[in-house]
């Protein structure tokens, strides 16, 4: 009897011997890190996913994307994929991502609206107002004061899109580059998409990148917005401005983002022969 214990008690050893060298050889995954910005604009807390290049140097600038829907389970991970693909095999540069993760989109990215209808059914709707404050007075001081930085993109989709244009029509010299797929030019009965010319107008001629594009397989409107929108940037006369569109011919709303930012950052950084 007591020889059997002790051959159990061996197993038992053996086996949880096994299980701690194991154990020993897992460890996290690390891409970058997670930082939670207190809002005073917003009266709330944030989460930010922050991407960092393989190498990260503290003592060096990079480029930031400010990704909106940057949450882990939206489009953060697969953004942050296209960058590092880019930068190993086309000619971007090491580049940050700041996924901002959302609490309340419909709220973040639409302006006020007086259609009874969009109030119905967004009730929380028309702070985008709000948004941008904490965009360009917390959360880019935010990320700059800790790491160091030159120029920036601003990615959207959707929602995302039409926050994206408001901000280049009424605050460009927020971002230096604009990806804006899909837009929801349809909101407030396209009361942007009208104001676009005369905002234009306003805008002083800097160096920017801006990159619209739409699904074939969107709804009509979705589709004659986004061409409204590029006709509108394109005919403004900035001189300065590189202003792409493309027509994503096999996809819709729901599956064109990730292709679509593949091809607007192929019209940045072309591809390059490995070194």
């Amino acid at each position: 009897m007591i020889k059997k214990i002790l051959i159990a008690c061996s197993f038992l050893f053996v086996f949880k011997f096994i299980i701690l060298a194991q154990s020993k050889t897992v460890k996290p995954l690390t891409i970058g890190e997670t930082r939670t910005l207190k809002s005073t604009i917003l009266k709330e807390e944030r989460t930010l996913n922050i991407y960092l290049p393989q190498g990260y140097d503290k003592t060096k600038s990079y480029p930031v994307i400010y990704l909106l829907d940057g949450s882990m389970n939206e489009d953060f991970v697969h953004v942050a994929g296209l960058v590092q693909f880019f930068n190993l095999m086309y000619s971007m540069p090491e580049t940050i991502v700041v996924g901002i993760a959302n609490v309340d989109r419909k709220r973040d990215f639409t302006y006020h609206t007086d259609i009874k209808e969009l109030q119905q059914d967004y009730p929380t709707t028309g702070h985008s107002d709000k948004f941008i404050g904490f965009l360009e007075k917390e959360l880019k001081p935010f990320v700059e004061k800790h790491y160091k930085t030159t120029e920036s993109y601003l990615m959207g989709q959707s929602l995302g899109g039409l926050l994206a244009i408001e901000i280049l029509l009424k605050k460009p010299q927020m971002f230096n580059n604009y990806f804006i797929i899909s837009p929801s030019l349809w909101w407030d009965d396209e009361s942007l998409l009208k104001q676009a010319k005369e905002l234009l107008d306003k805008i002083p001629d800097t160096k920017k990148f801006v990159y619209v594009s739409v699904g074939k397989g969107e709804h009509p409107v979705m589709v004659k917005d986004a061409e409204d929108i590029y006709d509108v940037l394109k005919n403004s006369g900035k001189k300065k401005w590189t202003v792409e569109y493309k027509m994503m011919e096999t996809d819709n709303h729901a599956t064109i983002l990730h292709k679509s930012l593949y091809e607007g950052l192929v019209k940045l950084f072309p591809y390059q022969e490995p070194k």
